[in-house]
Protein backbone atom coordinates (compact mmCIF):
# COMPACT_ATOMS: atom_id res chain seq x y z
CA UNK A 1 0.00 0.00 0.00
CA UNK A 2 2.99 2.79 1.31
CA UNK A 3 4.62 1.65 -2.29
CA UNK A 4 1.24 2.73 -4.19
CA UNK A 5 0.95 5.71 -1.96
CA UNK A 6 4.16 6.87 -2.91
CA UNK A 7 3.87 6.23 -6.56
CA UNK A 8 0.92 8.57 -7.11
CA UNK A 9 2.29 10.67 -5.20
CA UNK A 10 5.42 11.27 -7.37
CA UNK A 11 2.69 11.27 -10.11
CA UNK A 12 1.46 14.34 -9.07
CA UNK A 13 4.22 15.91 -7.72
CA UNK A 14 5.13 15.93 -11.24
CA UNK A 15 2.11 17.07 -12.65
CA UNK A 16 1.70 20.11 -9.77
CA UNK A 17 5.47 20.34 -9.80
CA UNK A 18 4.89 24.38 -9.26
CA UNK A 19 2.44 24.30 -6.83
CA UNK A 20 3.59 21.65 -4.58
CA UNK A 21 7.32 23.63 -4.45
CA UNK A 22 6.05 26.47 -3.58
CA UNK A 23 4.35 24.82 -0.69
CA UNK A 24 7.50 22.83 0.36
CA UNK A 25 9.48 26.09 0.05
CA UNK A 26 6.47 27.72 2.43
CA UNK A 27 7.15 24.81 5.03
CA UNK A 28 10.64 24.76 4.92
CA UNK A 29 10.74 28.66 5.41
CA UNK A 30 8.15 28.38 8.23
CA UNK A 31 10.32 25.62 10.20
CA UNK A 32 13.48 27.88 9.58
CA UNK A 33 12.24 30.39 11.38
CA UNK A 34 10.75 28.54 14.16
CA UNK A 35 14.00 26.32 15.07
CA UNK A 36 16.39 29.47 14.49
CA UNK A 37 13.98 31.74 17.09
CA UNK A 38 13.92 29.15 19.65
CA UNK A 39 17.94 28.05 18.88
CA UNK A 40 18.20 31.96 19.81
CA UNK A 41 16.22 32.06 22.29
CA UNK A 42 17.92 29.64 24.09
CA UNK A 43 21.37 30.83 23.71
CA UNK A 44 20.21 34.13 25.06
CA UNK A 45 18.70 32.47 28.03
CA UNK A 46 21.82 30.13 28.73
CA UNK A 47 24.43 32.89 28.08
CA UNK A 48 22.09 35.03 30.85
CA UNK A 49 22.75 31.78 33.10
CA UNK A 50 26.12 31.37 32.56
CA UNK A 51 26.97 34.82 33.42
CA UNK A 52 25.09 34.56 36.64
CA UNK A 53 27.14 31.07 37.18
CA UNK A 54 30.20 33.40 37.56
CA UNK A 55 29.44 35.86 40.53
CA UNK A 56 28.62 34.03 43.49
CA UNK A 57 26.33 34.47 46.55
CA UNK A 58 27.60 36.01 48.79
CA UNK A 59 27.00 37.50 52.64
CA UNK A 60 27.89 40.99 54.18
CA UNK A 61 27.74 42.09 57.23
CA UNK A 62 25.15 44.67 57.81
CA UNK A 63 23.28 46.94 60.51
CA UNK A 64 20.37 45.31 62.69
CA UNK A 65 16.93 47.55 62.11
CA UNK A 66 15.12 45.61 65.26
CA UNK A 67 16.31 45.37 69.00
CA UNK A 68 16.90 42.12 70.22
CA UNK A 69 17.38 40.67 73.84
CA UNK A 70 17.53 44.48 74.85
CA UNK A 71 20.34 45.40 72.49
CA UNK A 72 19.69 48.34 70.26
CA UNK A 73 19.18 48.70 66.85
CA UNK A 74 21.45 50.20 64.65
CA UNK A 75 24.30 47.84 65.92
CA UNK A 76 26.85 47.30 63.12
CA UNK A 77 27.41 43.38 62.55
CA UNK A 78 30.86 42.12 60.90
CA UNK A 79 31.57 38.88 59.77
CA UNK A 80 34.92 37.20 60.55
CA UNK A 81 36.42 33.95 58.63
CA UNK A 82 35.99 31.47 61.91
CA UNK A 83 32.28 32.53 60.63
CA UNK A 84 32.33 30.70 57.62
CA UNK A 85 34.04 27.31 60.04
CA UNK A 86 30.77 27.90 62.14
CA UNK A 87 28.45 27.96 59.10
CA UNK A 88 29.54 24.53 57.98
CA UNK A 89 29.48 22.79 61.35
CA UNK A 90 26.03 24.29 61.61
CA UNK A 91 23.92 23.79 58.45
CA UNK A 92 25.03 20.38 56.71
CA UNK A 93 23.43 21.10 53.37
CA UNK A 94 26.31 23.85 52.46
CA UNK A 95 28.17 22.19 49.83
CA UNK A 96 31.40 25.04 49.21
CA UNK A 97 32.40 27.83 50.90
CA UNK A 98 35.21 30.69 51.44
CA UNK A 99 35.87 34.17 52.91
CA UNK A 100 36.39 36.90 50.55
CA UNK A 101 38.70 39.71 51.33
CA UNK A 102 39.64 42.83 48.90
CA UNK A 103 41.06 45.73 48.14
CA UNK A 104 40.69 48.22 44.95
CA UNK A 105 43.83 50.17 43.82
CA UNK A 106 46.73 47.65 44.59
CA UNK A 107 50.02 47.64 42.15
CA UNK A 108 50.31 45.02 40.33
CA UNK A 109 54.52 45.31 39.06
CA UNK A 110 56.67 43.06 36.36
CA UNK A 111 60.13 44.70 35.41
CA UNK A 112 59.20 47.99 34.39
CA UNK A 113 55.32 47.13 33.35
CA UNK A 114 52.90 48.74 36.63
CA UNK A 115 48.96 48.75 37.11
CA UNK A 116 46.67 48.94 39.32
CA UNK A 117 43.71 46.26 39.45
CA UNK A 118 41.42 44.40 42.44
CA UNK A 119 43.04 42.00 45.03
CA UNK A 120 41.02 39.61 46.43
CA UNK A 121 41.78 37.25 49.33
CA UNK A 122 39.91 34.07 49.12
CA UNK A 123 39.75 29.86 49.75
CA UNK A 124 40.19 27.18 47.58
CA UNK A 125 36.30 26.38 47.24
CA UNK A 126 36.59 29.82 45.38
CA UNK A 127 37.06 28.41 42.15
CA UNK A 128 34.09 26.15 41.61
CA UNK A 129 32.10 28.46 42.88
CA UNK A 130 32.90 31.71 41.41
CA UNK A 131 33.79 29.54 37.72
CA UNK A 132 37.41 31.01 38.41
CA UNK A 133 38.89 27.92 35.92
CA UNK A 134 42.14 27.97 35.77
CA UNK A 135 43.92 27.98 31.78
CA UNK A 136 46.05 24.78 30.54
CA UNK A 137 49.01 24.52 32.45
CA UNK A 138 48.16 26.43 35.32
CA UNK A 139 46.13 25.64 38.69
CA UNK A 140 44.03 27.46 40.92
CA UNK A 141 44.89 27.86 44.77
CA UNK A 142 44.53 25.11 46.79
CA UNK A 143 44.67 23.92 50.61
CA UNK A 144 48.67 23.98 51.26
CA UNK A 145 48.70 27.26 49.71
CA UNK A 146 46.13 28.54 52.44
CA UNK A 147 47.62 26.88 55.43
CA UNK A 148 51.45 27.37 54.62
CA UNK A 149 50.09 31.58 53.91
CA UNK A 150 52.24 31.20 50.66
CA UNK A 151 52.54 34.08 47.92
CA UNK A 152 51.23 33.00 45.68
CA UNK A 153 48.91 34.55 42.79
CA UNK A 154 46.16 33.59 40.41
CA UNK A 155 45.88 36.07 37.72
CA UNK A 156 42.68 37.12 35.86
CA UNK A 157 43.34 37.00 32.09
CA UNK A 158 43.11 40.09 31.20
CA UNK A 159 45.54 41.44 33.71
CA UNK A 160 47.78 38.59 33.05
CA UNK A 161 47.85 40.20 29.22
CA UNK A 162 48.79 43.53 30.91
CA UNK A 163 51.44 42.52 32.79
CA UNK A 164 53.10 40.34 30.40
CA UNK A 165 54.22 40.54 27.03
CA UNK A 166 52.44 38.22 24.43
CA UNK A 167 53.69 34.65 24.48
CA UNK A 168 55.11 34.77 27.71
CA UNK A 169 53.46 32.13 29.83
CA UNK A 170 53.09 33.79 33.04
CA UNK A 171 52.92 30.54 35.46
CA UNK A 172 56.16 30.55 37.67
CA UNK A 173 56.54 34.04 37.01
CA UNK A 174 57.48 36.28 39.66
CA UNK A 175 55.17 39.65 40.28
CA UNK A 176 55.09 41.99 42.63
CA UNK A 177 51.82 43.08 44.66
CA UNK A 178 52.27 46.47 46.56
CA UNK A 179 55.47 45.78 47.18
CA UNK A 180 55.63 41.91 47.70
CA UNK A 181 56.98 39.24 45.58
CA UNK A 182 54.19 36.78 44.99
CA UNK A 183 54.73 33.76 42.69
CA UNK A 184 51.89 33.35 39.63
CA UNK A 185 50.46 29.73 40.02
CA UNK A 186 47.24 30.30 37.50
CA UNK A 187 45.53 32.49 34.67
CA UNK A 188 42.35 32.59 34.66
CA UNK A 189 40.52 30.72 31.60
CA UNK A 190 38.73 33.17 29.08
CA UNK A 191 34.85 33.08 30.38
CA UNK A 192 32.05 35.04 30.01
CA UNK A 193 30.47 37.20 32.54
CA UNK A 194 27.61 39.50 32.83
CA UNK A 195 27.12 40.06 36.53
CA UNK A 196 30.16 40.34 39.23
CA UNK A 197 31.10 41.46 42.68
CA UNK A 198 33.97 44.25 42.69
CA UNK A 199 34.38 44.30 39.08
CA UNK A 200 34.93 41.21 36.46
CA UNK A 201 36.99 38.64 37.36
CA UNK A 202 39.60 39.00 33.87
CA UNK A 203 40.55 41.78 36.01
CA UNK A 204 41.90 41.09 39.25
CA UNK A 205 44.14 38.45 41.48
CA UNK A 206 43.31 36.23 43.80
CA UNK A 207 45.50 35.01 46.63
CA UNK A 208 44.94 32.66 49.41
CA UNK A 209 42.90 34.41 52.12
CA UNK A 210 45.23 33.68 55.08
CA UNK A 211 48.03 35.43 53.32
CA UNK A 212 45.59 38.48 52.71
CA UNK A 213 44.76 38.72 56.36
CA UNK A 214 48.29 38.35 57.35
CA UNK A 215 49.33 41.20 55.36
CA UNK A 216 46.94 43.49 55.54
CA UNK A 217 45.87 43.01 58.90
CA UNK A 218 41.72 42.80 58.19
CA UNK A 219 39.48 42.27 61.37
CA UNK A 220 36.20 41.21 58.99
CA UNK A 221 36.25 39.72 55.95
CA UNK A 222 34.32 41.43 52.80
CA UNK A 223 32.20 39.05 52.32
CA UNK A 224 31.37 35.43 52.97
CA UNK A 225 30.51 33.15 49.94
CA UNK A 226 28.90 29.72 50.18
CA UNK A 227 26.66 27.27 48.34
CA UNK A 228 23.91 24.85 48.98
CA UNK A 229 24.30 21.17 47.95
CA UNK A 230 20.88 21.26 45.88
CA UNK A 231 19.15 24.82 44.16
CA UNK A 232 16.14 23.96 45.91
CA UNK A 233 17.62 23.92 49.56
CA UNK A 234 18.72 27.67 49.38
CA UNK A 235 14.99 29.40 50.79
CA UNK A 236 15.99 26.75 53.81
CA UNK A 237 19.77 27.47 54.06
CA UNK A 238 19.34 31.46 54.01
CA UNK A 239 16.92 30.97 56.76
CA UNK A 240 18.98 28.46 58.70
CA UNK A 241 22.34 31.43 58.26
CA UNK A 242 20.24 34.42 59.81
CA UNK A 243 19.50 31.96 63.12
CA UNK A 244 23.19 30.66 63.22
CA UNK A 245 25.24 34.45 62.87
CA UNK A 246 21.68 35.37 64.78
CA UNK A 247 22.83 33.52 67.42
CA UNK A 248 26.08 34.33 67.73
CA UNK A 249 25.84 38.14 67.32
CA UNK A 250 22.70 38.25 69.22
CA UNK A 251 20.44 39.85 66.73
CA UNK A 252 16.60 38.79 65.27
CA UNK A 253 16.77 36.07 63.03
CA UNK A 254 14.00 37.35 60.83
CA UNK A 255 16.05 40.81 61.01
CA UNK A 256 17.08 41.06 56.98
CA UNK A 257 19.33 44.04 57.23
CA UNK A 258 21.03 42.97 60.14
CA UNK A 259 22.94 40.29 56.90
CA UNK A 260 23.20 41.46 53.36
CA UNK A 261 22.34 38.24 51.50
CA UNK A 262 22.57 38.50 47.73
CA UNK A 263 20.46 35.41 46.90
CA UNK A 264 22.23 34.21 43.60
CA UNK A 265 19.58 31.11 43.18
CA UNK A 266 17.37 34.07 43.53
CA UNK A 267 18.87 35.76 40.85
CA UNK A 268 19.20 33.31 38.72
CA UNK A 269 15.50 31.70 38.60
CA UNK A 270 14.51 35.43 37.80
CA UNK A 271 16.94 35.75 34.87
CA UNK A 272 16.12 31.99 33.32
CA UNK A 273 12.38 32.96 33.68
CA UNK A 274 13.45 36.03 31.67
CA UNK A 275 15.16 34.15 28.83
CA UNK A 276 12.09 31.67 28.97
CA UNK A 277 9.77 33.98 28.16
CA UNK A 278 11.99 35.33 25.50
CA UNK A 279 12.36 32.23 24.10
CA UNK A 280 8.52 31.43 24.55
CA UNK A 281 7.70 34.53 22.41
CA UNK A 282 10.17 33.92 19.58
CA UNK A 283 8.61 30.33 19.18
CA UNK A 284 5.62 32.41 19.16
CA UNK A 285 6.18 33.85 16.24
CA UNK A 286 7.66 31.31 14.24
CA UNK A 287 4.64 29.13 15.14
CA UNK A 288 2.67 31.39 13.27
CA UNK A 289 4.75 31.61 10.60
CA UNK A 290 5.02 27.69 10.26
CA UNK A 291 0.55 28.11 10.84
CA UNK A 292 0.56 30.40 7.69
CA UNK A 293 2.53 27.33 5.80
CA UNK A 294 0.14 24.73 6.99
CA UNK A 295 -2.48 26.77 5.68
CA UNK A 296 -0.64 26.54 2.32
CA UNK A 297 -0.83 23.12 2.49
CA UNK A 298 -4.01 22.52 3.18
CA UNK A 299 -4.15 24.90 0.34
CA UNK A 300 -3.16 22.53 -2.02
CA UNK A 301 -4.75 19.82 -1.01
CA UNK A 302 -7.84 21.64 -1.63
CA UNK A 303 -7.29 21.98 -5.30
CA UNK A 304 -5.63 18.72 -5.34
CA UNK A 305 -9.10 17.10 -4.29
CA UNK A 306 -11.43 19.22 -6.95
CA UNK A 307 -9.01 18.71 -10.21
CA UNK A 308 -9.03 14.58 -9.58
CA UNK A 309 -12.64 14.76 -8.47
CA UNK A 310 -13.15 12.20 -11.55
CA UNK A 311 -10.13 9.99 -10.50
CA UNK A 312 -11.46 9.71 -7.13
CA UNK A 313 -14.64 8.84 -8.33
CA UNK A 314 -13.04 6.25 -10.58
CA UNK A 315 -11.10 4.62 -7.88
CA UNK A 316 -14.46 4.25 -5.41
CA UNK A 317 -16.57 3.11 -8.60
CA UNK A 318 -14.16 0.38 -8.72
CA UNK A 319 -14.18 -0.42 -5.04
CA UNK A 320 -11.58 1.50 -3.41
CA UNK A 321 -12.87 2.19 0.53
CA UNK A 322 -12.75 5.76 2.04
CA UNK A 323 -10.03 5.24 4.20
CA UNK A 324 -7.70 4.31 1.20
CA UNK A 325 -8.56 7.46 -0.28
CA UNK A 326 -8.26 9.20 2.72
CA UNK A 327 -4.68 7.82 3.07
CA UNK A 328 -3.66 8.57 -0.33
CA UNK A 329 -4.02 12.28 0.57
CA UNK A 330 -3.27 12.40 4.09
CA UNK A 331 0.10 10.59 2.94
CA UNK A 332 0.69 13.71 0.13
CA UNK A 333 -0.39 16.35 2.94
CA UNK A 334 2.30 14.77 5.06
CA UNK A 335 4.96 14.06 2.98
CA UNK A 336 5.36 17.54 1.82
CA UNK A 337 4.70 19.11 5.30
CA UNK A 338 7.69 16.46 6.72
CA UNK A 339 10.04 16.99 4.12
CA UNK A 340 9.81 20.68 3.87
CA UNK A 341 10.06 20.87 7.18
CA UNK A 342 12.94 18.40 7.78
CA UNK A 343 14.90 20.47 5.13
CA UNK A 344 14.28 23.96 7.07
CA UNK A 345 15.52 22.14 10.46
CA UNK A 346 18.95 20.93 7.99
CA UNK A 347 19.01 24.26 7.29
CA UNK A 348 18.60 26.06 10.97
CA UNK A 349 20.90 23.16 12.19
CA UNK A 350 23.76 24.52 9.26
CA UNK A 351 23.37 28.12 10.19
CA UNK A 352 23.43 27.41 14.44
CA UNK A 353 26.48 25.66 13.76
CA UNK A 354 27.60 28.42 11.84
CA UNK A 355 27.63 31.16 13.79
CA UNK A 356 28.27 29.35 17.27
CA UNK A 357 31.77 28.99 15.34
CA UNK A 358 32.11 32.81 14.75
CA UNK A 359 34.30 34.41 17.17
CA UNK A 360 32.44 36.17 20.21
CA UNK A 361 34.94 38.08 20.50
CA UNK A 362 35.12 41.21 24.34
CA UNK A 363 31.41 42.29 22.47
CA UNK A 364 29.36 41.33 25.23
CA UNK A 365 26.34 41.96 22.57
CA UNK A 366 28.07 39.40 20.42
CA UNK A 367 28.72 37.15 23.20
CA UNK A 368 24.67 37.33 23.73
CA UNK A 369 23.95 37.05 20.01
CA UNK A 370 26.44 34.81 18.39
CA UNK A 371 25.54 32.15 20.73
CA UNK A 372 22.26 30.09 19.35
CA UNK A 373 21.65 26.63 20.64
CA UNK A 374 19.64 23.62 18.98
CA UNK A 375 18.96 21.01 21.80
CA UNK A 376 17.43 17.61 20.52
CA UNK A 377 14.58 19.01 22.59
CA UNK A 378 13.96 22.04 20.16
CA UNK A 379 14.58 19.87 17.57
CA UNK A 380 12.02 16.67 18.26
CA UNK A 381 9.64 20.19 19.19
CA UNK A 382 9.97 21.02 15.51
CA UNK A 383 9.40 17.92 14.16
CA UNK A 384 6.56 17.02 16.25
CA UNK A 385 5.16 20.65 14.86
CA UNK A 386 5.34 19.42 11.32
CA UNK A 387 3.86 16.38 11.76
CA UNK A 388 0.66 17.88 13.58
CA UNK A 389 0.83 20.54 10.39
CA UNK A 390 0.59 17.65 8.11
CA UNK A 391 -2.46 16.10 10.28
CA UNK A 392 -4.19 19.38 10.19
CA UNK A 393 -3.66 20.41 6.59
CA UNK A 394 -4.30 17.23 5.30
CA UNK A 395 -7.26 15.66 7.32
CA UNK A 396 -10.28 18.13 5.53
CA UNK A 397 -9.49 17.97 2.16
CA UNK A 398 -8.55 14.27 2.52
CA UNK A 399 -12.40 13.74 4.83
CA UNK A 400 -14.28 15.17 1.78
CA UNK A 401 -12.20 13.03 -0.94
CA UNK A 402 -13.31 10.33 0.93
CA UNK A 403 -17.33 11.59 0.82
CA UNK A 404 -17.00 12.58 -2.92
CA UNK A 405 -20.36 10.67 -4.75
CA UNK A 406 -18.93 7.98 -7.24
CA UNK A 407 -21.48 8.91 -9.53
CA UNK A 408 -21.61 12.67 -9.24
CA UNK A 409 -17.82 13.16 -9.37
CA UNK A 410 -18.06 11.04 -12.98
CA UNK A 411 -19.80 13.77 -14.16
CA UNK A 412 -17.89 16.42 -12.87
CA UNK A 413 -15.63 18.33 -15.42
Amino acid sequence: MWTILFQEFLGDLKAQRTRALLTFFAVAWGTLSVALLLAFGEGLKRTVRDGLLGAGERIFGGETSKSFAGLPLGRSIGLVDEDLELLRRSIPELDRGSVSYGSWGVTYQVGRTKTTAYLEGADPDHEEMRHMFPADGSRFLNQRDLLLRRRVVFLGNELAGRLFEAGVDPVGRTVTIDGLPFTVVGVLKKKFQDSSNNGPDAERGVIPSSTYKTIYGNRYVESLIVRPRDASLGPAVKQQIYQVLGRKYRFDPTDERALGIWDFLESAKESLAVGLGIQIFMGLVGAFTLLVAGVGVANIMYVVVRERTQEIGVKLALGARKRHIMAQFLFEAMAIAVSGGLTGLAVATAIVLGVDAIPQGDNPAMQYLLNPKLPWSIALLCVGTLVAVGLAAGILPARRAAQVDPVESLRYE
